[in-house]
């Protein structure tokens, strides 16, 4: 039985733009949230210093670097802006974070594992298609 949609998600292409913006809302929204948390507990320092016992030089400049990518970047997600090359430098972010920690505390995050990769992969991929759903094709041109 199909279900009664509102007008403007009639149609399956309509609903599939409601579903990438959706989802670029929602990554943006995670994103905003990792960086003020950090921002507003003074995580800043200590993230700095943690890169650089990892052999990262100027490790407080990489961490403010992230920090504010992760405030700033989220918002010109939101508002759709830059959205595939923020989704790539994201998605490296996160990935580095997968190599630096995650992934010695193995894949689950909660339940069978602490800490684990899991939702820096999720993550990831989900940044990927947003960002790939923003790439131009040169036959697009």
């Amino acid at each position: 039985m199909p279900l009664p949609l509102p007008a403007p998600l009639r149609t399956p292409a309509a609903r599939s733009r409601f579903g990438w913006f959706a989802l670029r809302l929602l990554l943006a929204g995670l994103i905003a949230a990792h960086g003020w948390a950090r921002w507003l507990a003074g995580g800043v320092p200590p993230f700095g210093t943690f890169l650089e016992s990892q052999g990262f030089p100027q490790g407080f400049v990489l961490a403010a670097a992230v920090t504010g990518l992760e405030i700033a970047g989220s918002v010109l997600l939101a508002l759709g802006r830059f959205v595939a090359p923020l989704c790539a430098l994201f998605a490296v972010v996160y990935a580095t974070g997968i190599a630096l920690v995650h992934a010695k505390a193995g894949w689950f995050v909660v339940g069978l594992g602490r800490n684990g990769a899991e939702f820096s992969v999720l993550l990831i991929v989900c940044l990927l298609c947003v960002g790939l759903q923003h790439v131009r094709a040169a036959s697009e041109s």
